[in-house]
């Protein structure tokens, strides 16, 4: 049987974040399973191109980075109902760079994301409704076999840019905790996602989690096209690659930028 971490448990660990937790009630529960990292560098100005101007552009040591992320999202569950089956597990591909809101009196570094393909239809009717949030429908399908992930996603979303991913991949090391300053921190210690709503405003979502239990990792994509679909292109180097096995995550409402 499947044990999630309690949010009373995850709430009373804070001092790894960067911020106090948010000040209003959280809403929703996730779990974050068989994750992967994989990071590419970009030119600041190609990504800078592409990112809303209401948003400042993150840079760790002067470069941009993009990230691709496949996982299996499970526990999707809205504060004091329970777990769905057909609802609450699902695929999920992220396409994401780094901002931080360029208005804001506390300055949050997070996330901005390209796109967010998922295999549940509802859960992306819902984000895009409710967050604002690039979703996508797709036809997905994760496996396992011993320690590598089989992983395919190819969008199916009526008028979208066409995207697939199909590859392998998996942990080759122990668990461990990123250091602080690290690229591998920055890149993946973020509690906070970014997007524009109506009227050009800048939205918010705040998450909440324990500190990342990375492993490195390998990975091989016999296509990825993702990035082409956000209008970015690859450089010719192999991946920044990380590994997570599970992570329970705490999700709070958007909200305007103030």
């Amino acid at each position: 049987m499947t044990t999630f971490t309690s949010p009373a448990e995850l709430l009373a660990h804070t001092a790894h974040r960067p911020w106090p937790l948010p000040a209003g009630p959280w809403i929703m529960t996730q779990r974050w399973q068989q994750l992967l990292f994989a990071h590419w560098p970009v030119a600041p100005d190609v990504m800078r191109a592409l990112v809303p101007p209401q948003l400042e552009l993150e840079l760790f040591e002067g470069q941009a980075w993009l990230g691709v992320v496949p996982f299996r999202m499970t526990n999707v569950r809205p504060r004091g109902i329970p777990a769905l089956p057909w609802l609450s597990a699902f695929p999920e591909l992220n396409v994401r760079t780094y901002v931080r809101a360029a208005n804001g009196r506390t300055p949050k570094p997070g996330v901005y994301f390209f796109s967010l393909d998922a295999a549940n239809p509802v859960a992306v009717m819902v984000a895009r409704a409710l967050y604002r949030l690039p979703y996508f429908r797709a036809t997905m399908t994760v496996r396992q076999q011993t320690d590598l992930i089989q992983y395919r996603s190819q969008r199916t979303h009526g008028g979208a840019p066409t995207a697939e991913l199909t590859g392998q991949y998996g942990p080759v090391g122990p668990v461990y905790a990123a250091a602080a300053g690290t690229l591998e921190q920055w890149l993946t210690e973020r509690y906070c996602l970014y997007t524009i709503g109506r009227r050009e405003k800048v939205l918010r979502g705040e998450i909440h989690h324990k500190p990342w239990p990375l492993q490195p990792a390998q990975a091989h994509f016999a296509v990825n096209t993702m990035a082409a679909a956000a209008g970015l292109a690859l450089p010719d180097t192999p991946p920044l690659l990380h590994f997570a096995a599970s992570i329970d995550v705490l999700v709070w409402p958007i909200a305007p930028v103030t």
